[in-house]
């Protein structure tokens, strides 16, 4: 038996794909794992073995031996023990050395006689050259078969054997060994050694960690291993436990510099695929809180799994050379959004976005890899697919891939979806379109669409749709008087919205219109977009107080450019009321639009009435004293009663509001509309008063208000500049 035995061994060693040179290699990584009992033998005399009768070595260096060709079967593994002396010999060489292949202990085939057996090689390797290695590894591969068994069947206790010695092995050598032997045994068998690994991944262990990074070191083998982490990342739906270790995985080879470079071929999958990871971690019951405040270049809750998939992320674009990406992701919050259950997509956008101007050569890889994705069966891949292709429409070569019919329609698709997050997405993606030179000529076909959207209940339709409106204005021949007609209706209410990106979107929608249309309001337009900006006055004035500083900061540029449109000269004026909440400039406003536009006094009023009822303070304060002033300068002829009953009706009961700066102001402008009231009842009846009325000098006083206690802190003193005087 032993002859035949030799004999299948030797045809293993020739043709086979697992033979003498794999473990070889297997020995050469691990013989120096087990510490001080593996030293070099020194050249002095050497202390008779205590399992091996014989002779005493004699003093000087041991002449190799040299295996004879004819050499008997029997005699293959009674040589090996003679050509290694004890000092080199592994823990497990300390029992009687069986006197056939096929006699091996039962313990042997243990994760750690595994490695006993390769350490055994590498004494082999280093006493007596070649000859000996390859005489054991023909010894080992005849026991494995005699058992039935193949060496790659017993990666999975190797790489386990590995994985338990690691910690215990000294810095330099034998560590750098025994990860060299992890290597060996991945360029054959990459998938056994990552299924072999995974499991110990999760949770975090500090010895699989160090084993990961040492694959991704060789650049021989890190490229099949990240293939086989791709595949185990995709290969199941949901937060599983072996796609949550394969995340973990790719965190730790992705983190090694140069590693990035083995994805070449699979890049845009390996993307893709940590995206998805993301949205399915995001969707999970451990997701990060949505309503906590994270710092803008926070990932997230630490040692979480959704920060190790996006350090993964961070790896993988900065090592492709795209660091500008994961800056503009933080400055942007970008890695916030991505681990949020409900900002997932948002995030995916704004990656989306910045690869469009960082990270351009990836483009149309990534743009042919998310077709196929957008029919998935999966929502959490179909719907990061959908925000992916959305973003990339921004990029004009790349949506030269695809005819801009086919893209429409897919768009237009989107916009019947009963889902309204894909109808979102839809409305993005024809904003994006209208960018996109060349697609000018789509306006007609992208208005219905658009202003449809504007009257949908979820907030983001809305806020997409502004958006997206707002864009078109910025092309070339933009319809801006057909927008003007359309927007009459729709967009005073939207100033008001509930949703603070909302009013921000609809308020910079109208100075964009204003700055469009300003050559046609300079010539005296009498038309629907002169009566929007009328309409829109009292409500941009009063948003300079918006606790949202988006929407504040929106309605002075806004106030700019409706100032600048109808020759107000008050720009000066309406910065130091945004920045400084000065009263007189407020009074400066008041009287100037008073003076210009007399008929419009009882709609400015109305409109502010609304604001008192507002439920924050800093509206319902400055609606008081902006009446308190549109009152003192208004002329008398310009109320009837029922104005000055409601007036009253309001302001008093605001006297019991919980706010007491809202309640002082109030006090102050209910003065000035008793005055008011007063001289209006001496004129119509009272004439001897009205004869004393100069010599008592004016009857209504200029309103002084308290201090605002809801004033925001202005920027303009970080250049020097003082309060105004």
């Amino acid at each position: 038996m032993a002859g035949g035995v030799w004999g299948w061994g030797r045809g293993r060693a020739r043709g086979g794909p697992v033979g003498a040179l794999t473990l070889t290699a297997l020995a050469e990584g691990i013989r120096a794992n087990q510490g001080q009992p593996m030293r070099t033998p020194s050249k002095g005399p050497q202390p008779k073995p205590e399992l091996e009768p014989g002779p005493q070595p004699k003093p000087g260096p041991q002449p190799e031996p040299e295996l004879e060709p004819e050499a008997e079967p029997g005699n293959v593994v009674e040589a090996i023990p003679t050509a290694v002396q004890e000092p080199c010999s592994p823990p497990c060489a300390q029992e009687p050395a069986p006197e056939e292949p096929q006699k091996v202990p039962q313990s042997s085939w243990e994760e750690g006689a595994l490695s006993d057996l390769a350490l055994y090689t590498a004494a082999c390797l280093e006493e007596a050259g070649l000859s000996g290695t390859q005489a054991t590894a023909l010894t080992l591969s005849s026991a494995l078969e005699a058992r039935g068994e193949r060496l790659e069947d017993q990666v999975h206790a190797l790489v386990l054997g590995l994985l338990a010695q690691v910690p215990s092995l000294a810095e330099g050598r034998p560590r750098w060994a025994a990860l060299r032997v992890l290597s060996s045994l991945a360029l054959e068998h990459s998938r056994d050694v990552v299924c072999a690994l995974l499991p110990c991944s999760l949770p975090p262990d500090r010895a699989a960690a160090e084993l990961w990074r040492s694959l991704s070191r060789n650049q021989r083998v890190n490229g099949q291993v990240l293939v086989q982490l791709l595949w185990a990342l995709k290969g199941t739906a949901g937060p599983e436990q072996e796609s949550l270790a394969a995340t973990r995985a790719l965190g730790e080879m992705l983190s090694v510099s140069g590693c990035v470079g083995a994805t070449r071929g699979f890049y845009s999958h390996l993307l893709l695929a940590l995206v998805t990871q993301l949205h399915e971690l995001a969707q999970g019951p451990s997701s990060p809180n949505p309503h906590k405040v994270w710092a803008p270049s926070h990932r997230g809750p630490p040692h979480s799994h959704a920060s190790c998939a996006v350090e993964a992320l961070k790896a993988l674009l900065t090592g492709d050379g795209s660091r500008m990406v994961v800056t503009c992701m933080e400055q942007a919050g970008g890695w916030r959004r991505l681990v949020g259950a409900h900002t997932h997509l948002e995030g995916v956008l704004l990656l989306a976005s910045a690869m469009v101007a960082h990270a351009d050569h990836h483009l149309r890889g990534l743009f042919a890899d998310l077709l196929p994705r957008l029919r998935s069966v999966e929502d959490t891949q179909r719907l990061t697919a959908m925000a992916f292709f959305t973003g990339l429409l921004q990029s004009w070569p790349t949506t030269r891939l695809l005819r801009e019919e086919v893209i429409l329609e897919r768009l237009r698709a989107w916009q019947r979806d009963p889902e309204p997050t894909v109808r979102w997405l839809g409305l993005l993606g024809l904003g994006h379109l209208a960018l996109n030179r060349g697609k000018v000529r789509l306006v007609r076909v992208l208005l219905p669409a658009l202003l449809g959207a504007l009257g949908e209940g979820d907030a983001r339709l809305v806020d997409a749709a502004l958006g997206s409106l707002r864009r078109v204005l910025l092309q070339p021949r933009a319809p801006v008087r057909r927008l003007s007609t359309e927007l009459g209706s729709r967009l005073p209410q939207l100033l008001d919205h509930a949703r603070d990106s909302v009013r921000a979107s609809a308020v910079g929608l109208l100075g964009t219109l204003v700055w469009r249309g300003r050559g046609g309001l300079r010539l005296g337009l009498r038309g629907p977009l002169r009566k929007l900006v009328l309409k829109s006055l009292v409500p941009l004035l009063l948003r300079l107080h918006d606790p949202s500083l988006d929407a504040a900061e929106s309605s002075e540029w806004t106030l700019a450019r409706c100032d600048q449109a109808l020759r107000l000269g008050l720009l000066e004026e309406m910065v130091t009321v945004a920045h400084y909440d000065s009263p007189e400039a407020l009074s400066h406003i008041c009287h100037r639009l008073v003076q210009w536009y007399p008929s419009h006094v009882p709609s400015f009023l109305s409109q502010t009435q609304g604001y008192l009822r507002s439920p924050q303070d800093p509206l319902r304060r400055a609606a008081a004293v902006l009446i308190g002033f549109l009152v003192h300068h208004a002329s008398p002829s310009c109320f009837n009663q029922e104005l000055l009953d409601s007036l009253f009706q309001d302001l008093g009961q605001l006297q019991s509001d919980p706010e007491p700066a809202v309640v002082a102001a109030a006090q102050v402008s209910s003065q000035q509309v008793a005055l008011l009231a007063r001289v209006q009842g001496c004129r119509q009846g009272l004439r001897f008063l009205r004869r004393h009325l100069p010599h008592t000098g004016p009857v209504r006083p200029l309103p002084v208000y308290p201090d605002n206690p809801f004033q925001r802190r202005s920027l303009a003193g970080r250049w020097g500049c003082s309060r105004p005087s």
